[in-house]
């Protein structure tokens, strides 16, 4: 693969043909967060391009360069999201054929809005490597040309316009925040800044749940992730690009990362200060942002301070903003989740109730367990974020209560607080084991035919959650203990899962 020099990427960035098709966005202060922060925060709207995403810069930028010869074989390329959106639309642009390989799980919003642009969208496989394979597999087949989603210095170079676009509206800024997936848009835009003003701090953002550039710098090299968090699908990506990890460990000033619920929070500050919806991935670079602020104070108050984020898309499932609405107040921190050990006896009830202190309590849920104790589960309103809820905290643990913090428990957010019931009065040899499946027509019934019926299944829940990937957690009574030929079962169901039987949650409130 070419390997452009910084001078070389430059070029290339200031010469791209992008507008052709891409326009010039907004530079928007948010108000509302500016203040909250006590720091300038500006958003590039990356979300008012025709295809609500900034993926059509590098795929416009790619295919524009190819010669009339593979030109009029036509191109191709693997992807689910937005990449598929700029390749369609680059491919009515120019004239050109354009295929899209697709797994079987997209959701026919996303197959709809390529076919709408002309391109030919094709469903292979369960997955994104699925998918990818089958793209090589035609291009060598019909003499396509391979566009690809991030590693490709030209593709680099046509996502880098945006920088060229924020050094024009804003020769003041102080901080930029990139989202990292496969890492060809944080490259870009780094390597345009470092050349022109290297005094500007680039930090790159990353899901805590697939955090491959994170995992490339401490091994000096990508590396494949085992599993990636499908939730801000938009940088699901399990390996950074060889590319574009060059490129970022040279230009890159730091590299955070962000929980979900602190992703969902970001998406509510957008849609509060510009009423614009944003998709998961979209909103990380502000996320990142909010953290980076905690984490210097002293930079708070400072009217020199102006720190750039990038809303990268606006493509998601309507239904997503469930889940968001759910967990964006624990994100913020304006949500404390507590489990609280109570004596059951008459009136521990009312006193426990009490000891709140008349705070706003946002879910409680409590059910007769034994006669000597029982858990409650409850979720508080904060007012001074974490530090509130320490003090809650210390409060009841100083009362004599046994207080666990669940706010960070993904099963318990996920699937416990809907399913508190009390725990099986027969002694189970119960395992349980979360996993992920493709939310798709009929999933759940194709889940359960594929677990079969070799065990018996002693706890269920299932919610759908408007994303792309659904959550399960299942419970196994094995009677002859024999975890290893269960293991192999599960290996041989090819979903993604996790054995959570050790989790606090789950042993609290569920287990036998």
């Amino acid at each position: 693969m070419e390997q452009p020099t910084k001078e070389e990427y430059l070029k290339k960035i200031l010469l791209s043909p992008v507008y052709d098709v891409a326009k010039v966005t907004p530079l928007q202060k948010l108000d509302k967060i500016s203040e909250r922060l006590g720091v300038n925060v500006l958003i590039k709207r990356e979300d008012l391009q025709y295809v609500h995403s900034f993926k059509l810069r590098g795929a416009y930028n790619k295919i524009s360069g190819l010669s009339q010869e593979l030109l009029n074989k036509g191109v191709i390329a693997a992807s689910a999201g937005n990449h598929a959106q700029g390749v369609a639309l680059t491919g009515k642009k120019l004239g050109i054929k354009a295929t899209i390989v697709m797994p079987n799980s997209t959701p026919d919003i996303k197959i709809e809005a390529v076919r709408r642009l002309g391109a030919n969208a094709v469903l292979f496989g369960q997955s994104f490597d699925e998918a990818y394979a089958e793209s090589r597999r035609l291009a060598e087949v019909n003499g396509y040309t391979l566009i690809p989603p991030y590693d490709d210095p030209d593709v680099i170079a046509g996502q880098g316009t945006i920088a060229q676009e924020l050094l024009k509206q804003n020769c003041h800024i102080t901080h930029v925040f990139v989202q990292v997936g496969g890492g060809g848009l944080a490259a870009g835009i780094a390597v345009y800044i470092k050349q022109l003003m290297p005094n500007i701090k680039v930090i790159a953002v990353e899901a805590e749940g697939s955090a491959c550039f994170k995992a490339a710098l401490e091994h000096g090299s990508p590396v494949t992730l085992d599993k990636v968090s499908l939730f801000a699908d938009g940088v699901a990506v399990k390996r950074v690009g060889n590319e574009t990890f060059r490129v970022l460990k040279d230009n890159i000033d730091e590299a955070i990362t962000c929980s979900n619920d602190q992703i969902c929070a970001a998406m509510k500050d957008i849609f509060e200060d510009t009423r614009a919806i944003s998709e998961p991935s979209g909103a990380l670079s502000l996320a990142g942002l909010k953290k980076y602020v905690r984490m210097h104070p002293e930079l708070q108050n400072d009217p020199n301070v102006n720190m750039v984020t990038i809303l990268t898309g606006a493509n998601l499932k309507f239904h997503t903003l469930r889940f968001v609405s759910e967990r964006c107040e624990v994100g913020e921190y304006a949500e404390g989740i507590i489990s609280v050990e109570i004596p059951e006896k008459k009136g521990a009830f009312l006193e426990f109730c009490k000891k709140l202190g008349g705070r706003t309590v946002t879910e409680f849920n409590y059910r007769y367990d034994n006669d000597e104790s029982a858990h409650v589960f409850v979720s508080v309103h904060l007012t001074n974020g974490i530090e509130e809820l320490q003090s809650i905290i210390d409060s009841l643990t100083h009362a004599g209560y046994t207080v666990t913090n669940m706010t960070d428990n993904i099963l318990a957010k996920n699937h416990v607080r809907y399913m508190i019931g009390g725990h099986s009065p027969r002694k189970l040899n119960e395992y349980a084991i979360e996993f992920e499946f493709p939310e798709v027509k009929d999933a759940l019934l194709k889940f359960l035919e594929t677990m079969g019926t070799e065990y018996n299944i002693t706890s269920f829940h299932y919610r759908t959650r408007g994303l792309e990937y659904g959550s399960v957690l299942c419970c196994f009574e094995l009677p002859n203990n024999n975890y290893e030929a269960f293991k192999q079962h599960l290996a041989e169901l090819n979903y993604q899962y996790r054995d959570v039987t050790d989790d606090i949650a789950y042993r609290q409130y569920l287990r036998p």
